[in-house]
């Protein structure tokens, strides 16, 4: 087995990150363990389903939206350096902040599907929204 493949089963396989493909249609069709982890859903709950499996009801439509134009264009500024930070459901139902790039999955030379790599970013979320609200209070109480 050559370094490159190596590589790629050890990322793929690994617990830190939640890594999820899914196709056109948005059917989650990898799952892997940083996913099993960061959600809660074993791969076989969640491949074959959709991704409203993570999506907070309220955010579906925009999320539909995003999803078909960049599977129409290839394009999405989340691939390249931009990161996006959305809220997503745990099996358990309860809400946690991710931080995710992703990848356009193409064969000869049309949109497949995506790839999506997240991470939890709810403690920062939470520091950053307790330090906004001192800092307003702070502000508030000089004037």
């Amino acid at each position: 087995m050559d370094i490159c493949s190596l590589i790629a089963d050890a990322v793929l396989h690994s617990s830190s990150d939640a890594i999820v493909a899914a196709d056109e249609r948005g059917m989650i069709s990898f799952w892997n363990p940083g996913a099993v982890r960061l959600f809660g859903y074993s791969a076989d709950e969640a491949n074959g389903r959709t991704l409203d499996l993570i999506i907070p009801e309220r955010l579906r439509q925009r999320h539909w939206g995003g999803y078909r134009r960049v599977m129409a264009s290839g394009k999405s500024r989340y691939g390249e350096a931009d990161v996006l930070a959305v809220p997503a459901l745990r099996k358990d139902g309860a809400t946690i902040s991710v931080e995710f790039t992703i990848a356009p999955l193409r064969s000869d030379g049309r949109m497949v599907g995506l790839v999506a790599i997240m991470r939890d970013v709810s403690k920062r979320f939470e520091e950053v929204r307790t330090l906004r609200r001192q800092l307003a209070a702070a502000t508030a109480s000089s004037r």
